[in-house]
């Protein structure tokens, strides 16, 4: 279990950003904490998923704090307080990265 932390810095790194969306991961205390994925839907809504990672300081107190920091600084005109931002939270654990190989055909 998170100790408890309502009051965590987090520095943010954009690791990929696409003409609608964007991920970026959160380290805290050098760690990586937090990650984050934004869709940018074509009727103005942002649409995202935050994945508070295991061993994270960060404690379910402070996730309020945190999405509406997200709003503020990385979703300009659009706003939690009137339905234009939707977050799903989730608790998680990084395995790895999986990605494709190109598959020689003989």
């Amino acid at each position: 279990m998170s100790k408890s932390n309502t009051e965590v810095e987090i520095v943010w790194s954009r690791t990929l950003r696409t003409n609608s969306s964007e991920r970026m991961l959160g380290q805290c205390e050098g760690k990586d904490a937090i990650a984050v994925d934004l869709h940018h839907l074509a009727n103005g809504q942002v649409v995202g998923t935050v994945i508070v990672l295991e061993g994270s300081p960060i404690d379910d107190a402070a996730l309020p704090a945190i999405l509406r920091a997200l709003d503020e600084d990385f979703l300009p005109g659009v706003e939690i307080e009137n339905g234009g931002v939707i977050f799903s939270v989730v608790r998680g654990r990084f395995l790895a990265n999986f990605e494709s190989t190109t598959a020689v055909v003989e």
